[in-house]
């Protein structure tokens, strides 16, 4: 039972993605709809039962641990789950615990969140614009998610900005965020935009801009030198020559990077998803709460891996929305 997890494609599992709820302080147009119906509170895992589903991954040899959302700090109690997983990185056994964050708590958690081990977090911001911020998010306030910004630095976390790159909205922003982060020392990497969730509301295609444009115009300003390094997820990292900046750039629709993918995800209901842009999945909360023994988890886990597919079907090359998947961003949790 202590054999690493390999999916069918030789690929071992060492990074799992916990979303811990659905629910959102923010409305992200291309995370999710403006009215939305959440989870009742009875269905989602219980802070104890994240504990064990995610103890049991690290036994399974997942190294790397990101907490999502929905936006994870909403969370009643979150620090009590952070605080209790964090003996797995006293003992060795698990080298990162992170999370992925729109930064609207962060002023309220973040030292609690580097007191239980967390050394680096990704924050998602589209722009620096408080009217257009006001825009992307429905309901947001750029000024809190600053000074959350401000309190993770001075805490001693290192941030991450995560940009999703939209036409027509951020295009003009793309100078002012790189010298932003830069002058921050912020790390920054852009996403370009996948088509999930409800299309009704939002136009994905109108939407989508490639990432190999925003490369180009990046590289106008300054050669870009290309880095080997990666952190376990899908970015492809660049160094900007004259100012040392890096910057990532995460294209599942320009560039597949499927070939590499080593994580899984898991719901706040305790479906596994080992494929983001894929809708098959798996339940996982049925042989959790079956026994108190995690044999059954255990079992269930491995026969999830053994149906990870190979990639998903993101398409935009031929003007119409291919491969697109049904559930918000906000219920696989990114």
């Amino acid at each position: 039972m202590t054999n690493p997890l390999i999916d069918p494609f030789a690929r071992a599992i060492s990074y799992l993605r916990v979303s811990v709820t659905d629910r959102c302080d923010f409305r992200c147009v291309y995370c999710m709809s403006e009215n939305m119906t959440f989870l009742p509170k009875k269905e989602l895992l219980t802070l104890e039962e994240l504990d064990r589903m995610c103890s049991a991954f690290v036994r399974l040899g997942v190294k790397k641990l990101r907490i999502t959302g929905g936006e994870p700090l909403v969370r009643r109690d979150i620090m009590t789950f952070f605080r209790s997983m964090s003996r797995h990185l006293e003992t060795g056994d698990l080298h990162e615990l992170t999370l992925t964050t729109n930064g609207s708590q962060l002023e309220k958690y973040a030292d609690d969140l580097f007191a239980a081990g967390v050394r680096r977090i990704n924050v998602s911001l589209d722009t620096l614009d408080e009217d257009k911020f006001a825009k992307i998010t429905r309901w947001g306030r750029l000024p809190q998610v600053m000074r959350g910004i401000d309190a993770a630095q001075k805490a001693g976390l290192r941030v991450k900005i995560n940009t999703v790159a939209l036409q027509d909205f951020n295009e003009d922003e793309l100078e002012a965020l790189t010298d932003w982060c830069a002058s921050r020392d912020l790390d920054l990497t852009f996403i370009e935009v996948m088509p999930m969730g409800d299309l009704g509301n939002e136009d994905r295609l109108g939407q989508y801009w490639s990432l190999k444009d925003l490369r180009a115009r990046i590289a106008e300003r300054s050669p870009l030198i290309d880095l080997p390094e990666s952190t376990g997820g899908p970015a492809r990292y660049v160094r900007v020559e004259s100012t040392g900046q890096k910057i990532g750039f995460i294209t599942p629709l320009s560039h597949n990077f499927c070939e590499s993918c080593n994580r899984v995800r898991i719901t706040c209901t305790g479906e596994i998803y080992t494929c983001l842009g894929q809708e098959g999945h798996s339940d996982l909360r049925g042989p959790l709460r079956a026994s108190e023994s995690d044999a059954d988890l255990e079992d269930a886990i491995r026969a999830a891996i053994a149906l990870k597919p190979k990639g998903h079907d993101f398409d935009y090359s031929r003007q119409q929305i291919d491969g697109q998947v049904s559930r918000h961003m906000s219920h696989t949790g990114g």
